[in-house]
């Protein structure tokens, strides 16, 4: 039996992600990417101008399950690659990313290829411009939709609720500026700029025709801004180092954001805290061994929700290979956290 919290949530989920908004013809509702406490391991995820932007082939692979114990509660999972690479004698980056993730009945997919470049040198550092362009999906499972009979909000013959499984896609893009020292990073970026919007089909139909009403379904992905911030603080006469992280992401209507402080032992080892604006503290753990990374997050909820749930769970893993540019390259950045 659910307690009263976890019910009256487990109702509130299912009736916030059916309708949100209403579908006819207005937005179904907005998307967004993932927000990821371990955000520092997927640096490429939310800024293009981070790819190739060490000496190394690096692979990552994130999951997110939130709110664990609550039925159709947030569920990610990431996947990213960058390289750097030499072309008419400069350095450049390139990468790709892939996400997917399930929020109740929506399922949204994030898939771009990226190339960034170095604009210029300074201050013993490397400010580097990206662009990214891919593609972004969205699909409902009108076909699940369960709208009790005492419920005194919603109606279940409402013509603005998909009846179907619906779904597409859309182009999209973003772009970033990052500034790379070997002791600490900064970067913005911009993703989504043009809040792409996504018509919503029943498979083998146009959007005119997806439902018998001739009702259009749509939804669309919010542009977010993203600012970065991480450093590398040594321990003198220690086997220790301490990296401060900050992410902060802003729709312009509202601010998350992820600050944490890990240190690594040995450049094994590392442990930290995390705090999630508004939403969870964290404890990491984690590990680095012959080019192998694996990292664990737990978050403790702040809110009322902990009532409902026993926490969010995060695994993320990665490998690197290092890439030879030679005696001369001049873009070493020794700095484990960018490894």
């Amino acid at each position: 039996m659910y307690r009263p919290l976890q019910h009256m949530l487990h109702k509130a989920a299912l009736a916030a992600v059916t309708l949100i908004a209403t579908l006819s013809p207005s937005p179904l509702r907005a998307q967004s990417d993932p927000l990821y406490t371990q955000a520092w391991a997927l640096p490429t995820l939310y800024n293009p101008a981070a790819a190739g932007s060490t000496d190394w082939l690096r692979i990552r692979g994130a999951a997110r399950l939130q709110w664990v114990g609550i039925e159709n509660a947030p569920k990610s999972f990431t996947a990213t690659a960058d390289i750097p690479f030499k072309l008419l004698g400069r350095r450049w980056g390139g990468g790709v990313n892939v996400t997917q993730e399930g929020i109740g009945l929506f399922s949204n997919t994030y898939v771009n290829g990226q190339l960034s470049g170095r604009l210029k040198k300074f201050f013993g550092g490397e400010l580097t411009i990206g662009l990214q362009v891919g593609y972004f999906g969205s699909s409902f499972r009108g076909s699940d939709v369960y709208i009790p009979d005492d419920d005194d909000y919603h109606d279940s013959n409402d013509p603005s609720i998909p009846k179907q499984d619906v779904g597409g896609g859309t182009i999209d893009f973003g772009v970033g500026l990052q500034y790379i020292h070997p002791k600490f990073n900064v970067g913005v970026s911009m993703l989504h700029p043009a809040a792409p919007k996504v018509k919503l089909n029943t498979k083998g139909t146009t959007s005119s025709s997806a439902t018998s009403d001739n009702h259009e379904f749509e939804t669309y992905v919010n542009r977010v801004l993203y600012l970065t911030a991480g450093s590398n603080i040594h321990v003198k006469n220690t086997l220790i180092e301490l990296q401060p992280d900050l992410i902060v992401a802003s729709d312009f209507r509202s601010f998350s954001g992820v600050v944490s402080l890990k240190g690594w032992y040995n450049k094994m080892f590392f442990g930290g805290v995390a705090y999630r604006l508004d939403d969870a503290v964290s404890i990491n753990l984690g590990a680095e061994f012959k080019n192998f990374i694996l990292g664990y997050a737990y978050d403790i909820p702040t809110s009322k929700i902990l009532k409902a749930s026993s926490g969010s769970h995060e695994l993320t893993v990665g490998y690197r290979l290092k890439l030879d540019f030679g005696g001369k390259n001049r873009h070493r950045h020794r700095s484990i956290r960018l490894m």
